[in-house]
């Protein structure tokens, strides 16, 4: 009888753990927004998004506009490296750049797109990968968040030490 109950025990915290991971990956794609086409304004080598009111790298780090599309190769950078960059650029340049808020990089996301999950028009040359937000894991303070352009999902699990892919944003 005993044995009975161990069991049914472990089969309830079986279910509950089952259920944890399925809402927590319902939390992942309510995060995870649609782009939202007319609501970008096209101008040079940046992207005005009229929702966010933010003001988007047209590239990302390691990229280089040529008035028509991005050439180069998408750089990867820890998130201090990236930091760095902007921090140099808004010095040279008077510009506000930084990184991305988690909430402001899934607002870039576009479900419908083929991979990579954003509006290539806006953003060409996008690699179909995670990019970092500037935002830790508050569940798992020693990870950072960052959103992929593969899946379309947030993920808080890279170590700030890691390298991924950037896109820069301005405040408008």
């Amino acid at each position: 009888m005993n044995s009975n109950i161990v069991l049914k025990r472990h089969i309830s915290q079986a279910a509950l753990f089952a259920a944890c991971i399925f809402v927590m990956g319902l939390a992942l794609d309510f995060h995870s927004s649609s782009a939202r086409a007319g609501d970008y304004i096209q101008q040079d080598n940046k992207v005005v998004d009229l929702t966010l009111g933010v003001n988007w790298a047209r590239c990302s780090l390691g990229q280089t506009w040529t008035g028509s599309d991005c050439a180069g190769t998408v750089g990867r950078y820890s998130v201090e490296a990236a930091l760095e960059i902007a921090e140099k650029r808004n010095a040279e340049d008077g510009t506000d750049w930084r990184l991305p808020t988690r909430k402001e990089l899934e607002g870039l996301v576009c479900k419908k797109c083929d991979r990579p999950k954003i509006d290539a028009d806006a953003f060409p040359g996008t690699s179909a990968e995670p990019y970092w937000t500037s935002e830790s894991n508050n569940y798992a303070p020693v990870h950072s968040w960052s959103v992929n352009f593969f899946t379309g999902h947030t993920y808080g699990r890279f170590y700030p030490n890691q390298e991924l892919a950037v896109r820069l944003v301005e405040s408008r």
